[in-house]
């Protein structure tokens, strides 16, 4: 767990004096999530969901199953999600305008370019909650908080974070 604090510790000092926000994913080990969504938390990053059922999310292969955006997010309303913000995932800068026509939540942008999403933002002009995912490390995440995007959301946290060489000798103070 100290790993994951300290990984996201050097992710959130990566964001200093931009908006944008750090959340972890779902992307744990199994049995763990608890302890290391905590960790992330420690480390001075945000939650995103704890399982599915925190909020609704539509992602490629809902949307192709509905037959596009506006049929996925009309479906979802349809079935009295009340209280759950729907968020949106997209990949191109047509998805985000029928998104946006669409009257999403949250637009996630996914894998997409700095410049790409520099023009996302514009589009979606605080229209909707911004997040971005995908291609994101420590050598990219500050480039991409200066997009503008509200939240940037991190796997490696979780699933890829190192484990930290501690010792606990003990030492004879005379």
């Amino acid at each position: 767990m100290s790993g994951i604090a300290t990984l996201t510790s050097k992710f959130v000092t990566q964001l200093e004096g931009t908006n944008s926000k750090l959340l972890d994913t779902r992307k744990t080990t199994p049995g763990l999530r608890i302890l290391e969504k905590y960790a992330v938390s420690v480390g001075g990053g945000y939650n995103h969901r704890f399982n599915l059922s925190d909020g609704i999310m539509l992602k490629d292969n809902h949307i192709a199953a509905a037959g596009g955006i506006k049929k996925a997010i009309d479906l979802v309303r349809s079935k009295g999600c009340y209280g759950k913000q729907i968020e949106v995932e997209v990949e191109n800068l047509d998805m985000v305008e029928e998104a946006i026509a669409s009257k999403a939540d949250i637009i996630m942008l996914d894998n997409m370019d700095i410049e790409t999403m520099k023009e996302a933002i514009k589009i979606i002009d605080s229209r909707a909650i911004t997040e971005c995912s995908g291609n994101v490390n420590l050598n990219t995440i500050r480039d991409i908080a200066l997009t503008g995007v509200d939240y940037i959301s991190v796997g490696e946290l979780t699933h890829s974070a190192k484990i930290l060489d501690l010792s606990m000798k003990n030492f004879i103070i005379e």
